[in-house]
């Protein structure tokens, strides 16, 4: 498994739930949206894995390049997520209801193709390390609230960073699977 593309991964496809997690932050307990935001992500990573195991079943990896497409679609696709999770009594499930609504699409989208053909073990060190990734960047945009600089960058290019994201995990995944290889053969 390639953790330099599991942190550009994690990145591009939170980078709009991190301007949530300044709101959030602000409104609940620092580990009630951390616990929120975890379990929407190792959730969101556990419905990729498993779809993608059921897919390699049925065909080959390489075929399964073409799931690239769906990174590519988004990045091109403009979406507004604007959904908003209903009210509940728990923050926590507040923050989750609130991950997943505005989350899940991009992350099984995402992280389906790049998941597929992992064995058990390295999605047991990808959970782990997308785990580590989520508190890191919890703390961080916690520690970054107050920090209007941050806030008007994100506001002002964050859009064309997550997309340009998208094409790079969407060409990666072209490129893993064995796909582009064999294309080249048969042309």
């Amino acid at each position: 498994m390639n953790y330099g593309i599991l942190t550009v991964t994690f990145l591009s496809v939170n980078l709009d739930f991190f301007f949530m997690l300044l709101f959030l932050l602000k409104k609940y307990r620092f580990i009630d949206v951390l616990a929120g935001y975890l379990i929407g992500i190792l959730l969101l990573l556990v419905i990729s894995y498993c779809s993608g195991r059921i897919l390699t079943s049925f065909l080959p990896e390489w075929i399964l390049g073409v799931l690239g497409i769906l990174p590519i679609y988004l990045a091109l696709h403009d979406d507004t997520d604007d959904d908003i999770a209903k009210k509940s009594h728990s923050p926590i499930l507040n923050v989750l209801l609130t991950y997943l609504a505005v989350c899940a699409g991009c992350n099984l989208a995402i992280f389906l193709p790049v998941l597929v053909g992992v064995s058990y073990m390295h999605f047991g060190l990808t959970l782990l390390f997308i785990g580590v990734l989520t508190i890191l960047a919890v703390i961080t945009v916690d520690l970054i609230t107050n920090i209007s600089a941050v806030t008007s960058i994100m506001r002002l290019h964050g859009a064309s960073l997550m997309k340009i994201c998208y094409i790079g995990i969407g060409c990666y995944v072209f490129w893993d699977s064995g796909l582009i290889a064999h294309l080249s053969v048969l042309f």
